[in-house]
């Protein structure tokens, strides 16, 4: 099947695996995989996908693939990475997959040489491309641009911001200072807000977007950095194999003796903030042994150092330090940001103890003493004002009593803690705002005419433990997906549709409903959340159980024990909740949402680190000190919303983003060990389906991603343009604009008010947008030259059409008198045929006469008296003969008068032979008679061939009235069937929602499994019994699979008694064969049962080349259609009702009916202009299915098909769905269809696959073996 070419089937582990078509099921295809010969399995059909001749054969722009598809696509990644071509286009979307190591000269000076002003598609693909597309952008349409870099963690987004900024600062900077610093202030951002997680050894625990500024002149003037969302969590506390921000340990690793001793430095095991983790720094061979031993942790001294090409904690410090000189710090404030990182992590090192008095408060541990003097000497605080604040929490009284007075509640040992770490958590987030602030001041501007914008934030985040920072990451990342299915999906079909250009529409899964579910008004999480914050006494277990209630039958949110993961279904309500992203479900454990939430300190702790003696630590918590709440002064806890915050400043993100011209960077992890050379196909696919790759693919088929308005392109040109060309209107001018490049009609498309390009033609889109004059000039010379030249063309073609013209009249005028000459002639020929033939006939009767006188002449005796009877017949005959000519005879009364004649001479001849006994006058009165009997024949041959065609006249007009009576009973059953039609498409309607909600609920399903087994440890984790699946997931065998919406069309008009039939269906064929069925069909006598197989069969086919026509070639011209379109269009149109199997065959009694139809209907020749379908269709149905078929081209060997033979290449229509009877003159007699099959060589074609046992038994071959027997 297929012509023997493999597709491409789902595969657990790879994501698809090559195989070869065996079987056509109900509604899956049976697949026997290319590296199995011999086993088989079931994939449904909308998981298979047509492979690529060449498998092995990679493209730079996957829109240039011959099948745009999922598989494909993925293919086509694996290859390219496997090759070590990390970089794929998807239009103009770029895919990155991390190759998790240096690709040699990939991002080289060379490199970024190389990409400087070249179109996308020029080079191979790659993140300069992108950069440089983008700054084009900006130059050409005076609008700023943002480049949005996405992917999972340790996707590999952070570095390809850095080659993004690297490129654009050294290819279209001033070439000053200020470019440097925009790029070497990554390396002390990652420092300050980057770390090691499970997933990613860089991992940017916060989100950033930075501008690069231009001026007027398109160079670069500045940049600014804005940041979100820095995860504070894990200051204080990180998992097993996680480590804290990359600071602590460079500082810790490669700070000089002198700060080590300053800053009172040792191992990271030494710290409580780090030793919780994992403790080992990154350093390479060599770097590892310039750290000295007593700065290892036991931990690395044991295992060993951690590897990763790109992170070295003792060579990233020494960068550190140059870039921070770079970029405007001296030594003082270099010494600050150390200090107060180093008091961070002598802060966590404070213990405390109850005090055993009956107050119930803590004090400090003794051995923690010396640690609190580091601490406070670092931060500037007076050490026991630091003891005291730790231990205990101000109130001011403002009732009862005098008011002011200030009450000292003492703390418990685990308030204590808390209270050190948010202290901990605020100094180093504010340390963080400081860094960003002070990069901002590094490269100041005063103007800026466009920016571009990189946007690197987190990516989708899934652990076994999840909490707020994951659930915050996970919502920003939900918006950023509804952003690009805007961008790339929704406003683009949106903008086909208006511009007229006829793409069809792709579908794609709005995830609004899970965004409306985190942040809207009242009921969102996120308000949900700030309410229980403003509550006396907050508590996670209350907030959870809130969530619940507000959402109780959300699709989006459910309850941790409906988790795939037995980790997560331990949880019990209260302690968390799973919500299903577009990625996949997370479970969030609510534990400490409420004090994460929060990020206002106690007013003690506050009025502490304000009141600094050391300037630097002042100024961080300056600007939070004169906008404290009111509230807090009374003495509660202030509540500064930190999900909320978040918010805002996501919507404002988006609304800048909303304001730019975008590109896209999809990162790829390509497996979970983070090692190189290592492709998980299933992880791969996931991600590129989760990102939108697979509906931008869709898209893309009919798709055009380059645009210009035409006023734009007029605009640009019109100052170089002579005035001459100026009086073209705009649309006409972009025509000879194109026309004068000699670009391909096929390449792009006018819309109503812009002209779209193809994909991968964006170096045609480049060449008309580059705007130096010079360029333009240039092809300005060029229009010109075209606009004379198609002037000239068009003069010649007027002189060329005038002569044609007086031709043509010329040939009319004497066709007009050869019509009529030729009218009159037959209207004549009518009048006077009869009493032409009658002469005729008694002419030829005259001539027999002068024979009669020479027998005459040669008898002997009676001679006068036959003379005489002989001039009486002549006389008779020349009577009539001016009796003809001279009278309006019918044909009947020549005919009787000629009859007469003809007895007379009969007569005449009978005596004369009695008379004339001599041999010669017998042997001509014999071969008298024997013309006569010649005469006789021939009018009898003419009378039976009048007769043929007058039963041939009457057949065909019964056969007229037949159709229309056909007709008239159709439109009486329509007319009977609207009123049912109306009270069930309400029905329908339902039906087809429900449908819709099962398939994208099935769909999430399969991503939370997807996800569930990414999180998973091992397979004992996981809970695969299916019966955990939600009551409205329970659905019988192929509930998964969407219906169609043409299939739902056609179960319009007899729903319900369809319903009832499929209810008490006979045979269950579900589970049969394709070749089971066509044996069955072949061989059974079974009326039932051939009719249930016949139905099946056909309604099988009907679904697989359905299959195929959605995953035909691109480019495919239609040139291997079945039949022709109007009949396939007719099928799609209107769906035939749904009608029993044996009531229809009972119905059709198996007429043969015979059909003869243009492929191309005159009125549509237009559509195909290279005549490529010019030709007749000719059909053979043996009641409902067509047993024969034949395809006439005037260019082509006719092609003639039987069915059992060739069911794949015929039309798998049923007569009622082709709309054949209803077409007027298109049915034909047997007698025309038999002619033209012989014609063809059909009878030797049809009797070759009798003998092969390949026909299926029809009428024809049941013809045909009685006339060969």
């Amino acid at each position: 099947m297929e012509d023997g070419k493999p597709v491409w089937a789902p595969h657990p582990t790879d994501g698809f695996q090559l195989g070869m078509i065996v079987d056509i099921g109900a509604d899956t295809l049976t697949i026997e995989p290319l590296n199995q010969k011999g086993k088989t399995f079931l994939a449904p059909m909308s998981q298979v996908f047509p492979a690529e001749d060449d498998v092995n054969k990679h493209v730079d722009d996957n829109c240039s693939l011959m099948y745009l598809n999922e598989a494909t696509l993925l293919n086509n990644v694996r290859v390219r990475y496997n090759k070590d071509h990390i970089y794929t286009y998807v239009a103009n979307i770029l895919i990155a997959v991390n190759p998790y190591y240096d690709i040699p000269k990939l991002y080289g000076p060379d490199a970024i040489k190389s990409y400087r002003g070249k179109s996308l598609g020029t080079l191979p693909p790659h993140v300069y491309a992108i950069a440089d597309k983008a700054y084009r952008d900006m130059k050409v349409l005076k609008m700023s641009q943002s480049i949005i870099v996405s992917g999972e963690s340790g996707a590999g987004k952070t570095e390809n911001t850095k080659f993004v900024l690297r490129y654009l600062t050294t290819t279209y900077g001033s070439g000053q200072d200020i470019d440097e610093r925009i790029v070497e202030a990554n390396p002390l951002l990652e420092a300050f807000g980057n770390a090691k997680t499970v997933r990613n050894n860089n991992s940017s625990r916060f989100g950033k977007f930075v501008e690069i500024h231009f001026n007027e002149k398109n160079a670069v003037v500045g940049g600014f950095v804005s940041h979100y969302l820095l995860e504070k969590s894990r200051i204080c506390m990180q998992s097993n194999d996680e480590r804290n921000y990359h600071i602590f340990y460079r500082l810790c690793a490669g700070a000089s003796e002198d700060i080590k001793k300053k800053l009172h430095l040792d191992s990271p095991d030494s710290f409580r903030y780090l030793n919780r983790g994992c403790t080992r720094y990154f350093a390479s061979k060599d770097s590892d042994k310039q750290i000295m031993q007593n700065r290892k942790s036991p931990e690395h001294v044991k295992v060993g150092a951690l590897k990763d090409p790109l992170l070295d904690d003792q060579g990233d410090f020494n960068r550190m330090c140059v870039a921070m000189k770079k970029i405007g710090l001296d030594d003082i404030e270099k010494l600050d940001l150390f200090r107060v990182v180093a008091g961070v992590l002598h802060l966590g090192n404070i213990d405390f103890e109850e005090t055993g008095s009956s107050s119930g408060g803590c004090v400090l541990k003794n051995q923690s003493g010396q640690t609190l003097e580091y601490c406070a000497d670092l931060l500037g605080l007076d050490r026991d004002d630091l003891r005291v604040s730790l231990t205990t929490r101000v109130m001011l009284t403002t009732a009862g009593g005098a008011k002011g007075t200030v009450i000292k509640v003492p703390l418990k040992v685990e308030q204590a803690n808390n209270a050190r770490d948010a202290l901990a958590k605020a100094v180093y987030s504010r340390l963080f705002d400081h860094v960003v602030k002070r990069v901002n001041q590094c490269f100041p501007f005063e103007t800026s005419s466009n920016f571009i914008g990189v946007l690197d934030i987190a990516g989708f985040e899934y652990f076994e433990h999840n909490s707020f920072e994951q659930f915050c990451i996970n919502y920003c990342n939900e918006k950023l997906q509804q952003f690009f299915n805007e961008r790339i999906l929704k406003e683009e079909q949106e903008l086909y549709q208006k511009e007229g250009l006829g793409v069809n529409e792709v579908r794609y899964v709005d995830n609004q409903d899970c965004i409306d579910l985190v942040e809207a008004k009242l009921v969102g999480v996120l308000d949900i959340l700030d309410e229980e914050n403003r509550l006396p006494q907050p508590s996670d277990q209350h907030f959870a159980l809130a969530v619940h209630s507000k959402h109780k039958d959300h699709f989006r949110l459910t309850v941790p024990r409906k988790s795939k993961l037995t980790i997560h279904r331990n949880l019990r309500d209260d302690e968390g909740f799973i919500i299903r992203h577009f990625a996949g479900a997370v479970c969030y454990e609510t534990t400490r949402f409420v004090e994460k939430n929060n990020d206002a300190l106690h007013m003690s702790l506050e009025s502490l680190v304000c009141e600094s003696k050391d300037k630097f630590i002042r100024e961080l918590f300056e600007n939070s000190n004169t906008t404290k709440d009111s509230k807090q002064k009374a003495g509660k806890l202030g509540f500064i919303s930190v999900g909320n915050k978040f918010k805002t400043q996501l919507n404002l993100l988006l609304e800048k983003l909303r304001s730019t011209g975008s590109s896209f960077i999809r990162c790829v992890k390509p497996n979970l060990r983070m090692v190189s050379h290592q492709f998980e196909g299933a992880l791969i696919l996931s991600q590129l389906q989760c990102s939108g790759m697979v509906s931008v693919l869709d898209l893309m088929q009919g798709g055009f991603p380059s645009r210009a308005p035409f006023h734009e392109l007029y605009n640009m040109y019109k100052q170089y343009m002579p005035d001459k060309l100026t009086r073209l209107n705009p649309r006409l001018f972009c025509k000879a604009l194109f026309k004068a490049l000699g670009l391909n009609d096929n390449d792009f498309k006018f819309g109503l008010t812009r002209v779209f390009f193809r994909p991968g033609k964006f170096a045609e889109f480049d060449q008309i947008m580059k705007s130096d004059p010079d360029h333009l000039a240039e092809l300005l010379k060029k229009v010109n030259t075209w606009l004379v030249c198609s002037r000239w063309k068009k003069v010649q073609w007027c002189a060329l059409s005038v002569i044609k013209l007086r031709n043509k009249m010329s040939y009319r005028a004497l066709a007009c008198i050869k019509i009529q000459k030729t009218v009159r002639m037959w209207l004549c020929k009518r009048k006077h045929k009869p009493r032409i033939d009658g002469m005729v006939k008694v002419r030829n009767l005259k001539k027999h006469m002068e024979r009669f006188n020479a027998v005459v002449n040669g008898l002997k005796e009676g001679k006068q008296e036959m003379a005489k009877q002989v001039q009486e017949l002549a006389a008779a005959v020349d009577t009539l003969l001016a009796k003809i000519k001279t009278t309006m005879m019918t044909w009947k009364e020549i005919d009787t008068e000629y009859q007469g004649l003809v007895k007379r001479s009969e007569q005449l001849l009978s005596s004369m032979q009695k008379k004339k006994q001599e041999e010669e006058e017998s042997e001509r009165l014999k071969h008298i008679e024997e013309e006569m009997e010649k005469e006789r024949k021939r009018r009898e041959k003419e009378e039976l061939r009048r007769k043929q065609e007058e039963e041939e006249r009457k057949m065909k007009a019964e056969m007229e009235l037949k159709r229309k009576q056909e007709e008239e009973d159709r439109k009486k059953r329509e007319e009977e069937e609207k009123v049912i039609q109306a009270e069930l498409e309400i029905q329908l309607a339902l039906e087809r929602e429900e449908q819709a909600q099962r398939s994208t609920i099935l769909e999430q399903e399969r991503r939370d499994r997807e996800l569930a087994m990414r999180i998973a440890q091992s397979e004992a984790e996981l809970i695969t019994e299916e019966g955990q699946m939600d009551a409205g997931l329970r659905s019988d065998e192929f509930s998964d699979l969407p219906i169609s919406s043409s299939s739902a069309r056609a179960m319009g008009p007899q729903v319900q008694a369809t319903k009832a039939a499929a209810g008490v269906k006979k045979y269950d064929l579900s589970k049969w064969k394709y070749a089971e069925l066509r044996d069955v069909i072949n061989t059974s006598c079974d009326i039932e049962l051939l009719a249930a197989c016949r139905e099946e069969f056909h309604r099988r086919l009907k679904v697989y080349h359905a299959w195929k026509s959605k995953n035909k070639k691109r480019n495919d011209d239609g040139s291997d259609q079945r039949a022709p379109k109007s009949v396939t269009d007719y099928a799609e149109q209107n769906p035939a009702p749904p009608m029993t199997v044996q009531h229809q065959e009972v119905a059709m009694n198996r007429q043969q009916r015979y059909f003869r139809i243009p492929f191309i209907r005159p009125a549509d020749q237009y559509k195909d202009p290279q005549n490529k379908k010019k030709g007749w269709w000719y059909a053979h149905f043996d009641g409902p299915w067509i047993a024969r078929q034949m395809e006439l081209h005037p260019d082509k060997r006719p092609i003639v098909l039987v069915a059992g033979k060739d069911d794949m290449e015929m039309c798998e229509l049923s007569l009622e769905e082709t709309g054949l009877t209803r077409k007027r003159g298109a049915e034909i007699l047997p007698r025309q269809f038999e002619e033209i099959w012989e014609r063809c060589d059909g009878i030797q074609y049809l009797k070759k696959a009798i003998e092969n046992k390949q026909a299926r038994p029809t009428h024809a071959t049941a013809m045909l073996q009685s006339l060969l027997k």
